[in-house]
């Protein structure tokens, strides 16, 4: 039975390096059931291939959104993302912030790390680090990102509150943030609740949707949207392990829900805009590409 917020950042670890220390054959062993109950931890995924800067080894199918492709990453940003695992994430908002910006994932697993690191030294990319860190107190400063993303990483934090303040801290004033998450609307059955295989496959970490999107209310987050919500349904295949045939019955046909959720929220501020030279073209640059622009 899981009970205490180490034993569960315990599991996520081990659960995480398994996938991370598979064979480089860019599929997740999470696919090819070496990790306990496999289609728990890709049955949320969506497809990046068609995003620029998506990169097929490091991903490993266990996203439940796409949330760079909503973050609204500017030239030269600086963007960190929760739960960076193999990088995959990175690169695509590395695309997004070109040359000049800066890009951090923070990963729990150092065996991800790893892999990431790998990743970008492959990749050639000088402005994509991988720090090793717990995302209740990330390894960065205060007020350092003007963009942070995550991907189907807070349901796995035991204390999604105490996160949720820790983006506060490092987004600059006037920053925000587009996180992808699974929620809930009514109960789990408890047995769900207490399998480690659930948990590290982000369905028993989920709370309920209200309860989760008050917690960016109240650290302070302003603008808040849902920028994109999808149920999540749990194959039989799945919920046979748990249920009895009239325990899933009256799971599947309650007033239950599991759902993908990607939210957006801005920090209160002004954005501080960036030094000219890194925001604005000369106006040789404009007029050498554009004769008919206005900076002419």
């Amino acid at each position: 039975m899981i009970t205490t917020s180490e034993e569960l950042k315990k599991i996520v670890q081990e659960k995480y390096s398994e996938i991370a220390l598979q064979n480089e054959d860019g599929a997740s062993c999470c696919g090819s059931g070496g990790c306990g109950t496999p289609e728990a931890y890709s049955l949320m995924n969506e497809d990046y291939s068609q995003i620029e800067g998506y990169n097929a080894e490091a991903d490993l199918s266990l996203g439940c959104g796409l949330p760079t492709l909503f973050a609204k990453i500017q030239q030269g940003d600086t963007v960190i993302d929760l739960g960076s695992g193999a990088g995959n994430d990175c690169f695509v908002a590395r695309h997004e912030t070109g040359e000049t910006g800066k890009v951090i994932g923070i990963d729990f697993t150092e065996a991800m790390i790893n892999k990431a690191r790998t990743n970008a030294e492959k990749l050639g990319y000088n402005n994509v680090e991988f720090r090793q860190g717990d995302i209740e107190n990330m390894p960065v400063s205060d007020h350092i990102a003007d963009v942070i993303v995550s991907n189907c990483v807070l349901n796995l934090v035991p204390d999604k509150a105490k996160v949720i303040a820790d983006i506060y801290r490092v987004l600059k004033p006037g920053g925000h943030f587009s996180i992808s998450d699974i929620v809930l609307v009514g109960e789990l059955p408890e047995k769900l609740k207490q399998d480690a295989e659930m948990y590290a496959g982000c369905v028993a970490g989920a709370i309920q949707k209200e309860v989760y999107l008050n917690h960016i209310k109240a650290s302070g987050f302003e603008n808040m949207i849902i920028q994109k919500e999808k149920p999540i349904v749990i194959p039989d295949t799945i919920l046979d392990n748990y249920l009895s045939d009239s325990e899933k019955e009256n799971f599947k046909n309650g007033a239950n829900g599991i759902f993908s959720i990607t939210v957006f929220a801005q920090k209160p501020g002004i954005k501080l805009r960036k030094e000219a030279n890194e925001t604005h073209k000369t106006q040789s640059d404009c007029c050498g590409s554009n004769a008919k622009s206005s900076c002419c």
